[in-house]
């Protein structure tokens, strides 16, 4: 029992009840033995998803117009309806400007967030700096999350975050339990800055990012003596409330994990018959 005045460690069990989409993208397995059921591709999917790769690829130029609806319906061998939910699918995507006159190449700039995927999924592997400018984003927005925890966060929460970051103590963590306690820790910080639009834009990124990471994750070789190294700096930041420790405790973080990419899309790239593209 704790000792009066003293707060009991809360130790979560990482693998139990997730939110949806936490559950989602962390079934790496899946993705990787190519079980995940796949519904039938309808024909407006099929066309939204050929002129999506068309437009990413650079066949159409930023502010070129796309064929006609009569040419597209010809081209995909498809009716006008068809053409449109495929052009309404493209418009939500960011890539295009839907006008009376037909749509024009948007800059892939003033794309939204679910065109991460389609720019990720354009070759084997995904394309390797677009990943580590991701990696770099999420450490970011999970960083702002714990400075506002240190700010406004309660004694409690603070504790609960701790005993997610130390499960990395335990060095002989497995690929898939280390996975589970990287998301946790950072759904959990999420959660607890009680910032609704930093949490949105944190879980649609990385619904986006994980499930095509699958190609390359099995090419990850985790240094469990590193985490957990920085895992107990980070502890004893959080305890203090240590907002520079923090800071610092995140930066090592995302240069681990940078690292670790790196690395295993150098393993990757050297397997025969596997290659990556470049934005």
């Amino acid at each position: 029992m704790p000792l009066s005045g003293q707060t009991k460690m809360v130790r979560p069990n990482i693998v139990e009840k997730h939110p949806l989409w936490v559950r989602r993208i962390t079934r790496f397995d899946q993705y990787i033995e190519g079980t995940c059921s796949n519904t039938m591709t309808t024909k407006h999917d099929q066309i939204s998803d050929t002129l999506t790769e068309d437009i990413l690829q650079g066949r159409y130029r930023v502010g070129e117009r796309l064929p006609s609806e009569r040419d597209l319906s010809t081209r995909f061998d498809a009716n006008r309806g068809a053409v449109r939910e495929a052009m309404k699918r493209l418009e939500q995507l960011g890539i295009v400007d839907v006008q009376p006159g037909g749509a024009r190449v948007k800059d892939t700039n003033q794309a939204s967030l679910d065109v991460i995927s389609h720019l990720l999924n354009q070759g084997v592997l995904p394309d390797r700096h677009l990943v580590d400018q991701i990696l770099v984003v999420i450490n970011s927005l999970v960083s702002i999350a714990a400075e506002q925890l240190l700010k406004s966060g309660r004694d409690v929460e603070i504790e609960e975050i701790r005993g997610f970051v130390r499960a990395f103590f335990k060095q002989e963590l497995n690929k898939e339990a280390h996975s589970l306690a990287r998301i946790a820790l950072m759904q959990k910080m999420l959660q607890s800055s009680h910032n609704l639009p930093l949490q949105i834009i944190a879980r649609t990124l990385f619904e986006q990012f994980a499930p095509s990471m699958a190609p390359i994750a099995g090419y990850a070789q985790v240094d469990n003596q590193r985490f957990a190294q920085n895992a107990k700096t980070l502890d004893l930041a959080l305890e203090k409330r240590d907002l520079a420790a923090v800071r610092a405790a995140f930066d090592a973080f995302s240069e681990l994990n940078r690292e670790t990419m790196a690395a295993a899309f150098d393993l990757a790239q050297s397997t025969p018959g596997q290659e990556a593209t470049s934005l």
